[in-house]
């Protein structure tokens, strides 16, 4: 018992003496236009998989337009994910900006043209940012604006994120961007 004790107090002083660190978790960022829907959506199951599954993956989303005005989660988005549990209510929209760029391992859009505004703004994340469809399964799927949509289009958008997650986190948590 006496062992152990001193072991345990010797890995935590290298642990507080930052001798020995934790490994960093992968940064992943998902984006769309207002950072209401779709990628709200992707980084919420995302995270429930995660915890679900203890991967080493740290998940936000944002915006390449935020609307100041508009920022709360799509009603029908928020519904359909609080059927499986999670909770978004307290989501706010963010804008992508430079600190979220530098510090992200992995920046995925929901279209084409969210990741050439991405490439557009921070041409830095050139390497590190790729559509959802085209980091999962390498086609260049659009996942579909639900905005404003009956409820059906928010289901098949809501399935179509869902099934790119497990390749985008198996990909991921082995770090491969």
């Amino acid at each position: 018992m006496r062992k152990l004790i001193a072991l345990l107090g010797a890995v935590l002083l290298l642990v507080t003496c930052g001798l020995v660190q934790a490994a960093e978790p992968f940064k992943l960022a998902f984006v769309d236009t207002g950072n209401t829907g779709r990628s709200v959506t992707a980084e919420a199951l995302a995270r429930q998989r995660i915890e679900q599954q203890q991967l080493p993956i740290a998940v936000i989303s944002r915006a390449v337009d935020m609307d100041p005005y508009d920022s709360s989660p799509e009603a029908n988005a928020a519904s359909l994910l609080l059927q499986r549990g999670i909770d978004v209510s307290a989501h706010r929209a963010a804008q992508l900006n430079a600190n979220d760029v530098r510090h992200s391992d992995l920046i995925l859009t929901m279209t084409a043209k969210h990741k050439a505004k991405v490439l557009e703004l921070f041409p830095e994340a050139k390497g590190k940012t790729f559509t959802l469809s085209e980091y999962a399964s390498g086609n260049m799927d659009d996942v579909a604006d639900a905005w404003g949509k009956p409820l059906a289009v928010y289901q098949a958008m809501l399935r179509q994120v869902e099934g790119y997650l497990p390749a985008v986190l198996d990909k991921a948590q082995h770090k491969k961007p």
